[in-house]
């Protein structure tokens, strides 16, 4: 399956717990005011690549705890990104989907069409919101702004309402 893309990185230690594998989806309808990947925004820029040259990226690294969905948006192309979380999961590694768009927002919109559920169904855990500059802060872990939150997806799933949580 095509995604585009705007990079990865093969050994991260500040997008989620542990060593993880970031992928940056190329493409954002949010364009916060000073966001961290501002050159990720344009949906035309990037490169497009095959969801499988990923996978096999991310699985010749042992080390790696985990996978992180970045961006730009992930959701803007959730079926391939379902693709590759599906992969990680078979290999026992976690995932980390970062988001502008509310937990909540995704499961009132998600169709077969958008493939939001699918993701969700993925996804361990979800950093949701929009990048606030005006709540912005250094002190939190994994996360820019005050009103973004950490949620686990499954817990919510099963409960139908945003379970939040804290890394340690």
């Amino acid at each position: 399956m095509k995604i585009r893309i705007a990079g990865t990185a093969n050994d991260s230690i500040v997008d989620g717990p542990g060593l993880r594998f970031t992928v940056f989806t190329q493409g954002c309808p949010h364009r916060c005011e000073g966001c961290h990947n501002p050159h990720t925004h344009d949906f035309n820029g990037g490169n497009e690549t095959d969801t499988k040259d990923i996978i096999d990226k991310f699985l010749q690294n042992p080390l790696i705890d985990g996978i992180t969905l970045s961006g730009g948006e992930p959701f803007c192309q959730a079926k391939a990104c379902a693709e590759l979380a599906r992969e990680a999961k078979k290999h026992n590694l976690d995932v980390i989907a970062y988001t502008g768009f509310d937990f909540e927002y995704l499961l009132a919109k998600a169709d077969d069409n958008n493939g939001y559920l699918e993701l969700l169904q993925t996804v361990d855990y979800l950093i949701d919101g929009r990048f606030d500059i005006n709540q912005r802060s250094l002190e939190l872990r994994f996360k820019g702004s005050r009103n973004q939150r950490t949620i686990d997806v499954q817990s919510s799933l099963v409960e139908n309402k945003a379970i939040t949580f804290e890394f340690e």
